[in-house]
């Protein structure tokens, strides 16, 4: 029989009885809720289809999706918990565990990467005491390593929360983002120029921001740390 090493270690099975999070009085549609639900699911030939959707709605209700909450999103589609789990742990824009206030995903993919994505990452470990994954303890902040965003022309770069996306981060730009989250204050949406519309288009070829919305583009600089 052969022999290997494993690199990784084996993902443990849930627990199959935990300690629900909450309440049953809590797990419940408002009105307004059940409103959008009954509309996504008459977008689809099969309800259950709507199950994205619902997951998303469950998380932006409850924070984050533990078994329970899941359960509810299956039976509220008349689906299979199994169904259900399966959504919520194939994509990592759920979140199976509590988060911080804000979530912090860098990206550290093969652009970033060579651009100073694990640079950006290290010094948001050292800057808020944390590691990947790990939430600070005033549950402000959870920083996650993630792969591709698609803003590779952009890099180094990050999302906030799912949210708004932070580009061409240095130093700075990680501190003032910091200070701002600290205060309640979102990043708002950025629309990053192509060097080959500078010209012809001011750089921007959306219609539909503001002047101040717009950052040129810049030439991202050379990672000093790749892993």
């Amino acid at each position: 029989m052969s022999q290997f090493n494993v690199k990784r270690p084996i993902v443990g099975l849930p627990e199959q009885d935990p300690e629900p999070q909450f309440s049953d009085d809590e797990l419940v549609w408002t009105d307004d809720e059940q409103a959008k639900i009954e509309r996504w699911k008459g977008q689809y030939p099969d309800p259950k289809a709507a199950i994205m959707n619902v997951l998303w709605l469950a998380q932006e209700k409850f924070g984050w999706l533990p078994p329970e909450v899941i359960q509810l999103c299956a039976d509220t589609l008349d689906m299979d918990y199994a169904r259900a789990f399966g959504v919520a742990t194939f994509y990592t824009q759920y979140y199976k565990e509590e988060q911080g206030e804000y979530v912090l995903d860098v990206c550290t993919c093969f652009s970033c990467q060579m651009m100073g994505g694990y640079d950006i990452f290290h010094y948001l470990e050292e800057k808020l005491g944390i590691h990947d994954g790990e939430t600070t303890d005033d549950g402000t902040f959870t920083l996650k390593e993630v792969e591709c965003l698609g803003c590779c022309g952009s890099a180094p770069m990050m999302q906030v929360s799912n949210g708004p996306y932070v580009h061409n981060l240095t130093k700075e730009k990680v501190d003032q983002l910091i200070e701002n989250l600290r205060a309640g204050q979102m990043p708002t949406f950025t629309s990053v120029t192509l060097p080959q519309d500078e010209d012809e288009m001011g750089g921007n070829r959306r219609t539909d921001v503001q002047p101040e919305q717009v950052e040129t583009y810049q030439t991202p600089p050379r990672a000093e740390a790749t892993e």
